[in-house]
């Protein structure tokens, strides 16, 4: 099944592609992401088509109606989310000034709208009256193949006349190989199941074997929470976005734990009940499908049913029924686990004598004092926080619509507001919100900066990207290195900035009051090995 989704993938972007060519179509701006692989792949695939690769979706809209003044539409393609959002300026110009441009914009696909699924946010008519035409396509693995070639002619007709939105969903997984003609459509994904509005937990879901997830920190009472997890024994799963890590029943090192199959499998839990949004492993989201338990959501904001498994969304007082593992060794189990665990990592963590990224996110999570504050991307960041940070760690995450764009501004916020503010982010989202520090000398903020620097998109090292493409292609498209000098950048805006390769030449940097720039050079390549390095040692400390 995944193999035919990513072959029909490929195949329908490489058709759209070969009637743009065809019609005349010669430049493309593409914003990297990951939703967007099968069409950026297709373009990038054609000799005759330039293609330029753009950090900043702003920039890169305003770079194709620049392109756009020659009379021929540039296809301009982003990634889902707020990336959408940032060609809206370049869009409604060119929409007031008859400029062609064929806008692209990946989607995620009908079934993960509206249920909080990540980087995921209202795309339909997003420009408004700025677009000649807009279309929401449907998913490759669902559409007619026959309609492809006659939706990309009216396109680009279109566009001649000025922008056009072509939204464009694609399920995963997004690489394949296209094929000559596309094999027959299956049968559509299943439907969500159905979710109760509230009311008290019915007894058939009271079970002994239950986890509480806790992600993101919206309306989280940790108070009762913990009150929750001591009346029924039940784990606490709780990432540094949620404030729980203090609770005594918290499981700090769950994403290394579920790493390791003998574990995951004998601790499936029968049901769950989270608060807040999902954390960002995807390791913990798989092992709830996999264990078919259903899923109990507390509270908000919102629909948060990505993975399709809830069944019932109340409030925190309608949990009182559950009656959970008193007077059973589950919650102790985990509790071993989690300090073997954390042990093992507590040690390989500090074994280089250089620092690592998740060394970083390790000794800013221990460093940090009670009154500051923690804004961390949300790409490995907010990852490396939650995996590796340990029991301290706290941190605020843009996890709304896991975008890349404001991480700066959004901790610069925080440190206006009068608070002692760390923002740990990679290379590519500071030089994306590099504006953020316009003017920051005057403006009294205590921010201090520590950038990862590893020379581009180091999340996608992690993805299927990194494995099934020639790594020219992949580093053209995903690694995406930009050449800017980290901190000359930041004293151009005059603010001090050095490089350290220590933690203590880090803690030691975070110190001093902002505003202030410490950067660290990591590898993307020794990153991956580093993850992999951590978490064998959780795997060996657990047997």
């Amino acid at each position: 099944m995944s193999d035919r989704v990513g072959r029909v993938n490929a195949t329908a972007c490489a058709t759209l592609v070969d009637e743009w060519v065809r019609c005349g179509v010669r430049q493309v701006v593409i914003a990297p992401g990951s939703r967007s692989t099968p069409m950026a792949l297709a373009l990038a695939a054609r000799d005759e088509l330039s293609v330029y690769v753009v950090h900043d979706e702003r920039v890169a809209g305003f770079v194709a109606l620049g392109l756009g003044l020659e009379g021929v539409p540039a296809v301009l393609l982003c990634t889902s989310g707020t990336a959408a959002a940032n060609f809206h300026p370049a869009v409604v110009e060119a929409g007031l000034s008859d400029v062609p441009m064929i806008v692209a914009t990946a989607d995620r696909p009908p079934e993960l709208r509206g249920v909080g699924a990540p980087q995921t946010i209202d795309q339909i008519e997003l420009y408004g009256r700025s677009v000649r035409w807009f279309h929401d396509a449907i998913p490759p693995d669902a559409a007619d193949p026959a309609s492809w070639r006659p939706l990309a002619q009216r396109v680009f007709a279109t566009a001649e006349a000025g922008p056009v939105h072509l939204n464009l969903p694609f399920r995963e997984p997004l690489v394949g190989d296209a094929a000559e003609l596309p094999e027959p459509i299956g049968p559509p994904l299943p439907v969500p199941r159905a979710i109760a509005s509230s009311g008290p937990v019915p007894v058939e879901l009271d079970h002994q074997r239950g986890v509480i997830v806790v992600g993101g920190r919206h309306r989280v009472d940790v108070e009762r929470i913990g009150s929750f997890a001591a009346r029924t024994g039940w784990p606490v799963l709780a990432d540094p976005l949620s404030g729980c890590r203090s609770l005594p029943q918290a499981v700090t090192s769950f994403d290394a734990l579920l790493r390791h199959e003998q574990f995951a499998a004998d601790h499936a839990p029968q049901l769950v009940v989270r608060f807040g949004r999902p954390p960002a492993s995807k390791v913990l989201s798989q092992w709830i499908v996999r264990s078919g338990a259903p899923v109990i959501q507390v509270g908000g904001p919102g629909v948060i049913n990505p993975d399709h498994n809830v069944v019932l969304q109340c409030s925190i007082d309608d949990l009182a029924t559950l009656t959970g593992a008193i007077d059973t060794p589950w919650m102790a189990r985990w509790r071993r686990a989690n300090e073997r665990a954390e042990a093992a990592l507590a040690a390989a963590l500090h074994e280089p004598v250089a620092l690592t990224e998740p060394l970083v996110s390790r000794t800013i999570a221990d460093w940090l004092p009670d009154d500051a504050d923690l804004v961390v991307a949300s790409s490995m960041p907010v990852r490396d926080v939650e995996w590796f940070g340990g029991p301290a760690a706290r941190a605020h995450s843009n996890r709304g619509a896991n975008g890349i764009d404001g991480v700066l501004s959004t901790a610069l916020g925080r440190a206006l507001a009068g608070h002692p503010t760390v923002v740990l982010l990679g290379d590519i989202a500071f030089v994306h919100d590099s504006n953020a520090l316009v003017a920051i000398r005057g403006r009294s903020a205590d921010l201090r900066i520590v950038v990862v620097d590893n020379g581009g998109g180091g999340i996608f090292s992690f993805l299927p990207q990194a494995t099934a493409l020639p790594n020219e292609r992949f580093e053209q498209l995903f690694g995406t290195p930009h050449g800017t000098d980290i901190e000359a950048l930041a004293r151009a805006h005059g603010v001090p900035a050095r490089t350290v390769s220590t933690a203590d030449e880090l803690r030691s940097s975070l110190a001093e009051p902002g505003p202030s720039l410490t950067r660290i050079v990591t590898d993307r390549a020794d990153n991956v090995r580093e993850h992999a390095r951590l978490n064998a040692a959780v795997a060996a400390a657990l047997g």
